[in-house]
């Protein structure tokens, strides 16, 4: 078949449709970045010793001036600088920093501010169209577009908690697109874009607005999120089947103690280094992510039934978690 046939065969209304298509994505993605650029900042954090340590981004979410970035970004900081999207250079002030889920909240004090607005990311779904801006490798206000490629990841920050409910978007990030926002097409921010898998391309993580809203809150009222802890090291280990069975136990795996803090809560309880706890406040242990779960800042000081097997034995101890210091 010739070329002049091939030609003659192409359908004007497709082409037409597929013009329509692109232009539509390209006014999605120019209405998101409109939307949401003039509150993306770029953030510049300084050691205790004066000198650079390093940079990433961050986005105001309210009109007084509250900023979110990442945790990684700004903890430790002895000064942070924000360069704002119209060019003002302004000094920040750490609220609070939250390493467990990578977030932290500065703020500056500046008038006319542009903010974003945080939208309901339980409301994504996979394939949906995200924008990500931010400043990756010094290069200020950069935008790159993707979808929605899986809900529902976890993800380990630094402190080792696993961190539920993340993000995974083939918008392409890089070092410095850390803090930034992910948004929707309506320029609604739906993540706050963390991490990377080095050597990888197209796997990209952000911590969903909810849980931004939620620790943002806390960080904002107590400069930072209260959890409760009871003073273990353990590792997860599966149980016997015929354990399993007599004690009529859902999961077939616990958390093995292997270290208890002294004068800790767990000491307190009498728990004991060998046994395998099965069950916190009710719920079902299956192994350590499960603990750190239930953890949380309704249990500080707050009577707790802690199911444990010693031996073959099935006990139930009282344990009261203290408040959680880390970070």
């Amino acid at each position: 078949m010739s070329s002049a046939t091939l030609n003659s065969e192409v359908n004007p209304k497709a082409l037409s449709d597929d013009d329509e298509i692109l232009d539509a994505y390209s006014r999605a993605v120019t209405g998101a970045v409109e939307e949401i650029g003039p509150a993306v900042v770029n953030v510049e954090v300084q050691g205790k010793n004066g000198r650079p340590a390093g940079s990433g981004s961050g986005f105001i979410f309210t009109p007084d001036g509250f900023i979110l970035t990442n945790s990684h970004v700004v903890h430790g900081a002895a000064k942070i600088g924000i360069l704002l999207a119209d060019g003002r250079k302004l000094a920040a002030e750490l609220i609070g920093d939250d390493p467990e889920t990578d977030l932290a909240i500065v703020r500056i004090d500046a008038p006319d501010l542009a903010w974003a607005r945080l939208g309901d990311s339980s409301a994504l779904r996979v394939g949906q169209l995200v924008v990500a801006v931010g400043n990756p490798l010094g290069f200020s206000a950069t935008v790159t577009a993707g979808v929605v490629s899986a809900l529902a990841r976890s993800f380990r920050s630094a402190t080792g908690r696993l961190i539920d409910n993340v993000i995974q978007t083939d918008a392409a990030l890089n070092p410095g697109n850390s803090g930034g926002p992910l948004v929707t097409s309506r320029g609604d921010v739906v993540g706050v874009n963390t991490a990377i898998i080095p050597m990888a391309q197209g796997i990209c993580f952000a911590i969903p607005s909810n849980t931004a809203q939620f620790v943002a809150s806390r960080l904002m009222r107590d400069g930072r999120v209260r959890r409760s802890y009871i003073g273990v090291g353990g590792q997860n280990v599966p149980l016997h089947r015929r354990v399993v069975r007599f004690h009529q136990l859902e999961h077939e795996t616990g958390v093995r103690v292997t270290q208890i803090e002294p004068s800790s809560p767990a000491a307190n309880a009498g728990l004991l280094e060998g046994d395998t706890i099965v069950a916190f406040a009710g719920r079902s242990v299956t192994g350590i992510d499960d603990l750190h779960r239930l953890l949380t800042e309704e249990r500080v000081a707050a009577a707790s039934a802690l199911t444990i097997l010693r031996g073959v034995e099935k006990l139930t101890l009282t344990i009261v978690p203290a408040e959680s210091r880390r970070g």
